[in-house]
């Protein structure tokens, strides 16, 4: 067993945020949840996240095409960035949902590829990358 090693460690499927209720409000969602509409608070919370983002569906979609943002996961490896280096590219990432700039890339190769970082989610990135890049992260 001394072979074996951790490849990647396990990412979050999710981000915890956390917000701000009045006691009525949470009151109202405790009744909901004692009555079995839903299974706890949370899934009450995030199930009404979701109904309120299907009403907006139209809007975000315009708003990423005239930003020219992706939606989703996005992952940035060595090969990638070298790729761009190579080149002589520039990359200007914009993300809607998750952005991971792989644990192998260095400081320096991200700092001669990434020109600017703009993610509306969550960045994974090593706390080096995100020092190298503080003034190129919006």
């Amino acid at each position: 067993m001394t072979n074996v090693r951790q490849l990647r460690e396990k990412q979050p499927e999710n981000e915890k945020i956390t917000i701000n209720l009045g006691f009525v409000d949470l009151g109202r969602i405790d009744l909901l949840v004692q009555e079995g509409f839903y299974s706890n608070r949370s899934d009450l919370i995030r199930t009404a996240i979701r109904n309120q983002l299907d009403t907006h569906t139209s809007v975000v979609s315009q708003t990423l095409e005239r930003h020219t943002m992706e939606l989703g996961l996005r992952d940035y490896s060595v090969t990638d960035l070298e790729s761009l280096r190579d080149a002589g590219e520039m990359l200007h990432v914009k993300v809607v949902g998750l952005a991971r700039i792989d644990a192998d890339v260095t400081p320096e190769l991200a700092l001669q590829t990434i020109g600017s970082i703009t993610v509306l989610g969550a960045l994974q990135a090593s706390a080096d990358i995100k020092k190298a890049l503080a003034d190129r992260i919006k």
